[in-house]
């Protein structure tokens, strides 16, 4: 049984879309100090193990694989590949369990924000891998435009009142239901990641910001964002680089991941068969699984 089937998702949460996110794979140089951090810290259980890596999640529900390869370099701060990973909890008193939880454990944080539609918080693992840890709020309180985008800003969080009114009992790990709500991304080109999630892989353009996209699937705010702010221009991910090795996005119908394939087919984009789901290599570099 998956965190999702315990969970009582609402109709409009970012995993009942026709896409969503659905697991990551990050590539790291010291996998039993990064998987204990995220253990501890982010509160992820342990999953499968393998020779090179071990699977991570919550409730049975795989979220994030961690791998590591003896010839992997610590990739560019300009290289494409991850933004951050964003992990949705199910509730603003969870959000705020969970930090109380990170500011005994003495975590830096990189930023905390109101964006809307969501509350945020920012920080990185130890190799430097970027995460968001947020709650959606209702989508009854999220402004649309007459485009059909959603309105958003980055505001300041209060994370003094996000603490003092979080539960202090003892935090035992990610609550259920916990889920990758969105990832986003370093890309090298706007106009191309337009084209590409948006245009091939069917996502809606859902907001805009200088320099990034924001895409989603069922008129949420994103599951996919894609930005230029320390990659405009970057040629494309290398392999063998730490960081995002690939990650997975679900279809809830075959017939849209069908036409996400006929469109990569028309480019000439590489696609293979693999269990599954289907593997392809985006325009930046970065591994993608679609599955349906």
């Amino acid at each position: 049984m998956t965190s999702q089937e315990t969970f009582d998702m609402p109709t409009d949460h970012a995993l009942a879309m026709p896409a969503h996110v659905e697991h990551a794979h990050l590539v790291v140089q010291d996998l039993p100090a990064v998987s204990a951090w995220y253990q501890k810290i982010m509160g992820l259980s342990p999953i499968e193990a393998s020779k090179s890596g071990e699977t991570l999640g919550v409730n049975g529900h795989p979220l994030l694989t961690l791998t590591t390869e003896g010839n992997a370099a610590r990739a560019p701060r300009n290289a494409p590949g991850l933004f951050h990973n964003a992990f949705l909890v199910p509730s603003r008193e969870e959000l705020g369990r969970w930090l109380a939880h990170i500011a005994h454990n003495n975590i830096r944080l990189q930023g905390a924000s109101d964006h809307l539609v969501s509350e945020a918080i920012y920080l990185a693992d130890p190799e430097g891998n970027g995460i968001e840890v947020y709650r959606d709020r209702p989508r009854s309180e999220w402004t649309f435009k007459p485009d059909g985008t959603v309105g958003m800003d980055t505001l300041p969080l209060d994370l003094q009142a996000l603490y003092d009114e979080a539960p202090k009992d003892n935090w035992g790990g990610m609550a259920d239901g916990t889920a990758i709500g969105h990832i986003h991304l370093q890309v090298s080109d706007i106009p191309q990641a337009d084209a590409f999630f948006r245009d091939v892989l069917g996502l809606g353009l859902m907001a805009r910001y200088p320099g990034a996209s924001f895409f989603g699937a069922g008129k949420y705010h994103h599951h996919v964002a894609a930005n230029v702010w320390n990659s405009r221009g970057a040629p494309k991910r290398e392999g063998h680089m730490t960081g995002l090795s690939d990650y997975t996005i679900q279809y809830k119908e075959p017939g849209e991941l069908t036409a996400a394939l006929a469109k990569l087919d028309t480019l000439e984009i590489a696609v293979s068969r693999n269990g599954n789901g289907h593997s392809l290599v985006d325009p930046w570099g970065i591994g993608l699984k679609l599955v349906a």
